[in-house]
């Protein structure tokens, strides 16, 4: 009965520990999900399009841009996606370069937001408070993970499978070449991405290896910014 009460615990515990592991990277995931989609909606608006603009989707209210199944992932799993940013190809002035670079804006941010909390993490290690107590560190790790996230996202939505970003490299040009193949790439494309997240969470498996690519693009930024 002992050993049954201790096991219990345990699971408590761990399960506490966890909750709060998600509490810490909620904000980095709410934060890079919606400037993500932002920049999506401002570049669409910058290039002439302003099809986001009248959905409500050219602002930085979280709410607006976040997909629950996507967030929800990014708690589990590490990865997600929040709700894409629609716009009219017909409103751009150079229809293949400017859908790239619309597409090409949300990973950017991402970058962006990460090199941005590496300078606050940088910048608060020359006050005491955060590089010699516990409080200031546990602060300067979570900001870090909050980076790191961001890098995770960056990466991510370059992976050339619809439905995301990195595939509209190449869909600009295949809706004019073969548009039934670009529609059974759309069509099957989400489903196949939540098979691979989901084995690379539940099987132990690494399909995308993006864990070591997350960690080559922080180890650089960390070299560039002078970390110890």
């Amino acid at each position: 009965m002992l050993f049954c009460n201790f096991d219990t615990e345990r699971k408590i515990n761990l399960i506490v520990m966890d909750l709060i592991e998600m509490i810490k990277i909620a904000p980095a995931a709410i934060i890079g999900l919606t400037v993500h989609e932002f920049s999506h909606a401002w570049m669409a608006n910058r290039l002439g399009d302003n099809t986001a603009k009248q959905e409500g989707r050219l602002t930085l209210n979280p709410l607006r841009h976040i997909d629950w199944l996507g967030f929800f992932l990014i708690m589990v799993a590490g990865f997600g996606w929040a709700k894409p940013v629609a716009f009219n190809p017909d409103n751009l002035k150079h229809k293949h370069r400017d859908e790239i670079l619309i597409s090409i804006a949300g990973p950017l941010s991402n970058l962006l937001t990460a090199f941005l909390l590496f300078m606050i993490v940088r910048g608060l290690y020359f006050l005491e408070f955060f590089n010699s107590t516990g409080p200031g560190l546990e602060i300067v790790n979570i900001i870090l993970v909050w980076g790191v996230i961001n890098i995770g996202l960056f990466i991510f939505n370059l992976i050339p499978l619809p439905p995301l970003d990195g595939s509209h490299l190449y869909l600009t040009f295949l809706k004019e070449i073969n548009p039934t193949l670009m529609a059974n790439l759309y069509k099957y494309g989400t489903v196949g991405l939540l098979v691979i997240i989901l084995a690379e969470s539940n099987l132990d498996v690494n399909i995308l290896h993006l864990s070591g690519m997350v960690n080559s693009v922080t180890t650089s930024i960390m070299q560039l910014m002078a970390f110890n």
